[in-house]
Order: structure tokens, then C-alpha cells, then sequence
């Protein structure tokens, strides 16, 4: 087994590699930029070496400074993660000259795997089912119409290298084409280094399952089962499962011994998944294979028992694999929940910034289940530009779907993120959904759901009567506190609630410090029992003997409720002061449309327009790159251009004005 081993990588998934390997007794070594100084992984690794700055491409992506480290820190051997290198083959050759060993499979496999083109081929060699489209680089948009029109729209623009959604584009329609061609072409190069594309059949709204499959060198494959992947925004996995509760043992079965035929083929050893898309028919395509570890790998972990990254380290150590096909057995249902830096309200927009309270649901357990939280971030940390967006991998395990995605959506509730915008309520809003529930799942689910992206979700009557419960409960705690009024255990107290569109009379009762009877005009009154204190954001509460978590907080007057997908701005008041309330004018939403925000810091790639020019609604005016993704900036109304305040290249911070109107 190796002694010390070099991690050629950032984040949760830096921290998580870590761990295995402290496990083993082996010596961890981390590298950083210079966004990452005092980042976690560099903490709780052994040793750590700095490789440069923040840009990904002069740190991470730089296979000098990362050999560099290697050498100093005397590692043998380099384990690289997802992203950055780790499909990178020309860096496993550098190290393999250098005569370090490569966690993951031979440079071959990954030549041969980590091109989709070289794979679909080679897939289809080894009867694997395949999408139909065309196995060939296209260097030119002339090349790439062509090509679109004999497949067929709509098709999927695709990089060659890499994954993770970087580089994908689906297209409807040959006007949209030019732009996703370049777009797909930065992405790849921004993300792997590598530009080149192709193009394939786009399958409307199939599943998106994929099978893990290990091998080591003496020629042993097992399959750990699937994932179910569809749930997907913008070709980015969103919520992952195992097993998938569409598939049925003899597809399964099927899919595994492809997954196996296919690794075999290629004399594949280390952790890799193949990935398929399914059909409503069960029939399923070969779509990729990615030469790495998962970001999704903790589900297949979580219900079969074994470690992948453990036996990724073993089989690169020389070892064979430590389990056989007949010795595993899938035990439960697992679900991971990607928990992001971004503004779900402002189409899911990257968000950045310092993490002023950070406190995950590692500790929450039930009976009968688990909670995983694969985090790389703590209270404090700052979230850059730079890096993909993720926080953390949540996850959680019970013996079935049901009790697992129940267990999610409380973990989900227990998570406190403040000083960034987070995704969970958008997380939560799915783990609701009935038809998500049903696992009535594929990959256009998403926007299905959200056809004009995701917009806060209006309670139902009685999850509004709760959360006001509650709310007026917390006021009256705070007012206990403050004796801004002459207030007395067991005495009735008149109150309106105001919220988004209507208001409510009650009638709330102290029966002690932390219980409360609230009772709403017509409706029954609800007991409410409150765990809180003044400070905290979450708010534990009982109604009626049932748990519910919600989020709150209080700016001046106005307290602002969250809860799974629901966010109420509410204020207390006494009633009888309605009367002056309803007096109070409405607060106009100002929107100027004569200059062009920045709706998030990032990267000004490029301009497409030029002072004089006159443009017309929904025109597209500047690309900005945000945690590796590109963001196209179109015109809200027609107009001409008076003034562009910044050149291509330039750094942006939110709500700069990059182009202004005449």
C-alpha cells in the first residue's frame, strides 16, 4: 500500500478522498491556489503545497505545478478526483514518466474512454447500444449544420472531453445553433483544456441511469448496481438515487453486463461509470463512460457497503479487487441532494461570498437511517468565482424510497447556509413534488416543473396557517423578551397577520414560555410548541404534535419564513391597528432598463456588441463565465448602445453596469 499519497484536487471531494485514505494509514497531501488558501482540504490534510492562482488553468489545470508538488512532498502516487485532471491523459503520462502512480485506469483507457467520440465507437464494438449521431470531430458552425440536419433536431452539442454537463448544449432549431457551438467549444476549453465537440441525437425526456463498475489488473469486473441521474438542470445532475426506481432486475442485470463488457473491452481497472439513457420502454443507449470517480458515488457507497475510493487506492496499490459479484447485494434506498452556490429566484445565477453561518445536518439521525453531508466548506469560508458552485453532497439512507427522500427533506430543513443564496429550497420544492415522490422521473423533469425557472411555491391553506402559526409564536417569544407590551401567561391576545397577498386575524394564548395556542378566524385553534431562541434562524417547532422546521428571520419588523420551497414575508401587528396598516402605500419595484447589470461577479468573455449599435428584445449582448459556466446577458427591451463600460477579459462584481442605453 502506498505510504503518502498527493490529491490532485480541490473541495468536498478533496476532504472526502482524505478521509479514505487517513483511514488506510496512508499520508494525505493537498494542493491549493491562491483562492484556496486556509481552504478545509488543506487543513485536514497531511502536508499542502501551493500551485499558483485562483484560475483554474494556472493552478488546477496545470500539470508543472501540480508535478511540482508531487516531487516536493515525496508522494507515490496521485488520486485526482472528478474534474480538473482526473480524465486527463497526457497528465497521467507525465506522472507515469516520472514514475508516479495514477489513482484511476491506464492511460489508454482514459484516451480511449474519456473521448466520447473514441468511445461510442469502441462501445459499439462491444454491442453495447448506442445513440445515434455523429462519431467525428466538427471543427466548423458550416460542418456542425450540416451535420444537424441529417441527424435530425433536436441534437445535443457535446464536448469530446470531460463531463459534468461542462460543454453541452441541446439545440432545437439551426438559429440556435451557431451560439451553442461556441458556447459548447469555450466551456470544454475553460473546463478541460480541450475544445473539440461533436454532436448527437438529443432523446426527448429519457432517464439518465449509469452503472459503477470497478476492475483491477488481473482482470476481475464487478457492478455495484445503477443510479438513477435524471433529475438534471441544464445537463447538470441535481438529485441522484440508488437504485433507480424505475428499473426492474433483468434490466438491471442487462445493463451491468454491458457496463462489464464495455470496461472489459478497454482492459479498464480502477472505479468508472458507464452511463446510459433509458427509454419509457426500458430500452437503453450507451451514452458515455467516465474514466473517474462520481460525484454521486456516496448512494451506490451507502447501499452496498463498500468504499470506491478505498478500493480505487487498493487496486492502484496492486491489489485485487475485495469483493465479487455474487458477495454484493444492494440494501435500501439512498438519495444525494447536490447542495449549490446559487440564487434558484435569479435562474439559478452562481452566488459568491463569505459563508457567514454554515451549519449542516451532519448530526441529524432517525431511527432505522443515515445522514451523510460530503462537505468541503465551513462558517467562514469565502465562495469564489472560480470553482464549480457545489457546497456539499447531502445524503441520506433508510430501507426504502420512501423513508429516504422523507429523511432528505428534514435534512434539507436542518441546513443552515446564511452570507450566500444556496439552492436548497429549490431541493426541497423537488423532494415534494408527487410526481418525484412517484418516481415518475426524466431528464426534462425539471423544466417540466418550471417551464419559466423556479419561482417561489405558494402555500396551501393549512401550510400557511402553520408557518403564521409559528410566526406569531416567535413574535410572541420575542415580545416576552423585550416587554414591549404588558403581556401575561394564559391570557388571549387579538393579532393581524400581513403577508405576500392577503392577511389574517388570530387569536394567540401563552399557556408557558415556549407553548402556544394560535387560533385563525373559522379554524380550529393549533397548539405550537416552540424550541427557540432569539438569534437563532431555525426554528423547531411541534403543531399539533407534528414536527415541522422552518427558517426564520426578522429584519426590522418583517419576518421572513422559509420552508420547502415556500418563503412568506409576514408582519405582526396588533389588530387594532389594521385600520392605519391598510393606509400604508405599496413600495413600486423600480426596474431601469437603460443599463445592462451584471447579475453576478464573473468573467466578461466576450462583448457582441458595439457603441451606435441598435438592438433589438431578447438580442444577445455579452457572455459572462461564472464557477465555469457561461452565461449568455440578452437585451430586455430594443434599444441603442451609449456607453460599454468594460472590455473583454475584465472581472465583474454583481450589478455592474457592463452596457448602458441611450
Amino acid at each position: 500500500m502506498y505510504k503518502k499519497i498527493l490529491i490532485a484536487n480541490r473541495g468536498e471531494i478533496a476532504c472526502r478522498i482524505i478521509r479514505s485514505a487517513k483511514d488506510l494509514g496512508i499520508g494525505t497531501v493537498a494542493i491549493y491556489s491562491d483562492a484556496d488558501k486556509g481552504a478545509l482540504h488543506v487543513e485536514i490534510a497531511d502536508e499542502a503545497f501551493y500551485i499558483g492562482d485562483s484560475a483554474a488553468t494556472k493552478s488546477y489545470l496545470c500539470s508543472e505545478n501540480i508535478l511540482e508538488a508531487v516531487r516536493k512532498s515525496n508522494s507515490d502516487a496521485v488520486h485526482p478526483g472528478y474534474g480538473f485532471m482526473s480524465e486527463n491523459a497526457d497528465f497521467v503520462s507525465i506522472l507515469n514518466s516520472n514514475g508516479i502512480e495514477f489513482i484511476g485506469p491506464s492511460v489508454d483507457a482514459i484516451r480511449a474512454m474519456g473521448d466520447k467520440i473514441t468511445s461510442k465507437k469502441i462501445a459499439a464494438e462491444a454491442d453495447v447500444s448506442t445513440v445515434p449521431g455523429h462519431m467525428g470531430i466538427i471543427d466548423s458552425i458550416e460542418e456542425a449544420k450540416t451535420i444537424a440536419l441529417e441527424i435530425g433536431y433536436p441534437v445535443m452539442v457535446k464536448a469530446s472531453a470531460g463531463g459534468g454537463g461542462k460543454g453541452m448544449r441541446v439545440v432545437r432549431s439551426e438559429k440556435d445553433l451557431s451560439e451553442s457551438f461556441e458556447i459548447s467549444k469555450r466551456e470544454s476549453a475553460s473546463s478541460f483544456g480541450d475544445d473539440r465537440v461533436f454532436i448527437e441525437k438529443f432523446i426527448e425526456n429519457p432517464r439518465h441511469i449509469e452503472i459503477q463498475v470497478i476492475g483491477d489488473k488481473f482482470g476481475n469486473y464487478v457492478h455495484l448496481g445503477e443510479r438513477e441521474c435524471s433529475i438534471q438542470r441544464r445537463n447538470q445532475k441535481v438529485i441522484e438515487e440508488a437504485p433507480s426506481p424505475f428499473l426492474d432486475a433483468d434490466v438491471r442485470n442487462a445493463m451491468g453486463k454491458q457496463a462489464i463488457a464495455l470496461a472489459r473491452q478497454v482492459k479498464y481497472h480502477s472505479a468508472g461509470t458507464v452511463e446510459f439513457i433509458v427509454d419509457s420502454e426500458q430500452k437503453f443507449y450507451f451514452l458515455e463512460m467516465n474514466t473517474r470517480l462520481q460525484v454521486e458515488h456516496p448512494v451506490t457507497e451507502l447501499i452496498t457497503g463498500i468504499d470506491i475510493v478505498k478500493e480505487m487506492i487498493s487496486i492502484s496499490s496492486g491489489n485485487q479487487l475485495s469483493v465479487k459479484q455474487d458477495e454484493i447485494s444492494l440494501n435500501g434506498w439512498a438519495i444525494e441532494s447536490r447542495v449549490y452556490a446559487e440564487d434558484p429566484l435569479r435562474n439559478f445565477l452562481p452566488s459568491t461570498g463569505r459563508l457567514t453561518k454554515y451549519k449542516s445536518p451532519e448530526s441529524l439521525s432517525s431511527k432505522g437511517g443515515v445522514v451523510r453531508n460530503d462537505s468541503g466548506v465551513r462558517e467562514g469560508d469565502r465562495i469564489s468565482l472560480f470553482y464549480d458552485p457545489m457546497l456539499s453532497k447531502l445524503c441520506t439512507w433508510a430501507k426504502d424510497r420512501k423513508t429516504a427522500i422523507k429523511q432528505m427533506s428534514s435534512a434539507l430543513d436542518n441546513y443552515e447556509i446564511e452570507g450566500i443564496q444556496t439552492n436548497i429550497s429549490f431541493l426541497s420544492a423537488l423532494c415534494e413534488d408527487s410526481d418525484f415522490i412517484k418516481g415518475h422521473l426524466h431528464t426534462g423533469f425539471i423544466q417540466e416543473k418550471f417551464p419559466e425557472g423556479f419561482k417561489i411555491i405558494k402555500p396551501g391553506k393549512q401550510r400557511l396557517l402553520n408557518i403564521l402559526s409559528i410566526v406569531a409564536s416567535v413574535d410572541l417569544i420575542a415580545q416576552f423578551r423585550y416587554q414591549t407590551e404588558n403581556i401575561s401567561l394564559g391570557s388571549a391576545i387579538n393579532r393581524s397577520a400581513y403577508y405576500y397577498d392577503g392577511s389574517l386575524d388570530f387569536e394567540i394564548m401563552s399557556l408557558d414560555k415556549e407553548t402556544f395556542s394560535v387560533k385563525f378566524h373559522g379554524e380550529t385553534a393549533k397548539k405550537v410548541e416552540v424550541n427557540w431562541t432569539i438569534g437563532k434562524s431555525l426554528v423547531k417547532a411541534k403543531i399539533d404534535g407534528k414536527s415541522i422546521v422552518l427558517k426564520v428571520a426578522r429584519i426590522n419588523s418583517i419576518y421572513q419564513a422559509r420552508f420547502r420551497g415556500s418563503e412568506l414575508k409576514c408582519v405582526i401587528i396588533r389588530k387594532e391597528l389594521t385600520p392605519l396598516f391598510n393606509l400604508m402605500p405599496k413600495k413600486q419595484k423600480d426596474i431601469n432598463f437603460k443599463v445592462l447589470n451584471c447579475p453576478m461577479p464573473g468573467l466578461l468573455v466576450s462583448l457582441n456588441v458595439s457603441i451606435g449599435e441598435k438592438v433589438e428584445e431578447g438580442q444577445a449582448l455579452c457572455i459572462v463565465e461564472a464557477m465555469k459556466m457561461e452565461n449568455v446577458l440578452y437585451a430586455e427591451q430594443p434599444g441603442v448602445i451609449k456607453k460599454i463600460n468594460f472590455v473583454e477579459g475584465d472581472i465583474l462584481s454583481l450589478d455592474d453596469k457592463i452596457i448602458e442605453f441611450e
